[in-house]
C-alpha cells in the first residue's frame, strides 16, 4: 500500500521547519527541506546565492532532489510522510521572480502526486530573514499566492493551516476535520 504523501508548504518564515521538527520530535516520518543544503553546496563552490545567479541551474538541482525524495518516500514502510515543500514549489518560486523553464518541469510535477497539501499563510510575527532567506515579509506574501496559484493549477485542494501555537498547528495537521 502506498503511503500518504503529506506537503507542509508556503511562504518564507510561516514555520515550516519548525512544525515539520516537531512532528519529527513526536516520531512521525518527516523529509526536510532541501534548498539550504543546495544553496550552502553552492557557496561551498564560489556562489554566494545559487536561485539568485542561476535560478534555473538552482531549481532544476531543487526538482532532481525533490524527485529523489518522492521515490524514497514511495519505498517507506510508514503509513504517513510528511515533507517539507513540494515540487509545485519549484514553479511557484519561478513564476515568483518571473523565470520561464522546461516543460520537464511541469511534466514532473504531473506526474509526482501528493495525498494532501497543507499550506502556512504569511505571518509576519514570526517571518525572520536569513542568510538563505533574502526575501523581504512583502516578498513572501507574494510568494504565498504563487503557491497557492501554481498548487491549484496542478489541482490540489491546499489545508490552510492557522496562525496559532506549534502544537496547534500540528493538532490541526494531523487533524483538520
Amino acid at each position: 500500500m502506498q503511503p500518504e504523501l503529506i506537503v507542509i508548504t508556503g511562504g518564507p518564515g510561516t514555520g515550516k521547519t519548525t512544525l515539520i521538527n516537531q512532528l519529527v520530535a513526536m516520531g512521525h516520518l518527516c523529509y526536510p527541506e532541501i534548498s539550504r543544503q543546495i544553496t550552502l553546496e553552492a557557496r561551498e563552490q564560489g556562489i554566494e546565492q545559487l536561485f539568485l545567479e542561476k535560478p534555473l541551474l538552482f531549481s532544476e538541482l531543487l526538482l532532481e532532489g525533490r524527485k529523489k525524495q518522492y521515490q524514497q518516500a514511495l519505498t517507506e514502510a510508514s503509513t504517513c510522510i510528511f515533507i517539507d515543500r513540494g515540487l509545485p514549489d519549484i514553479l511557484a518560486y519561478m513564476h515568483y521572480i518571473g523565470d520561464s523553464y522546461p516543460s520537464f518541469f511541469e511534466e514532473a510535477c504531473s506526474a509526482h502526486r501528493y495525498t494532501k497539501v497543507f499550506i502556512l499563510p504569511p505571518w509576519e510575527a514570526i517571518y525572520e530573514s536569513d542568510e538563505a532567506r533574502y526575501e523581504n515579509f512583502e516578498q513572501a506574501q507574494l510568494i504565498y499566492n504563487h503557491l497557492q496559484e501554481t498548487y491549484a493549477a496542478y489541482g490540489y485542494d491546499l489545508i490552510e493551516v492557522p496562525v496559532g501555537t506549534v502544537e496547534e498547528r500540528i493538532k490541526f495537521i494531523l487533524n483538520p476535520s
